[in-house]
């Protein structure tokens, strides 16, 4: 076999492992818009953009929203909860004080989001109807 046959047989076309091992190190970025217009009046307008890489990728480049997004992090759920215990605290600790006779202590914006919340979540008592 000459050297230049050989070559061609040893050299092959990309696979799908090489181009997706490419395509994550290095970005691959997708644009584009979408217009719906009807009688040149403009009725939809979708902006499009995507962004393949990997997350080493993204995390050079910026991109780190999974880390705080709530739906994929323990972490917020551990800052929602101890939020919810700290508002919890705050009430009591304003009960307390005004119970020691301070009335000119006001209502704080955390027992007026409590009372708020009270009044959504009881059920409302029935009228009676008018005829």
């Amino acid at each position: 076999m000459s050297s230049e046959r050989s070559t061609l047989i040893t050299a092959r076309p990309p696979g799908l492992v090489d181009v997706l091992d490419r395509i994550l190190d290095k970005g691959l970025v997708i644009a584009g818009d979408i217009k719906v217009s009807l009688a040149n009046v403009e009725l939809l307008t979708l902006q499009i953009r995507l962004l393949v890489c990997s997350i080493d990728k993204a995390e050079q480049i910026g991109l780190n929203w999974w880390r705080y997004d709530t739906n994929l992090t323990t972490r917020a759920e551990r800052a929602e909860a101890e939020n919810l215990e700290l508002r919890e605290r705050l009430a009591e600790l304003e009960r307390e004080i005004r119970s020691l006779g301070l009335s000119s202590f006001p209502e704080s914006r955390v027992q007026r989001s409590i009372k708020v919340t009270n009044r959504r979540t009881s059920p409302k008592p029935k009228q009676k109807r008018r005829t």
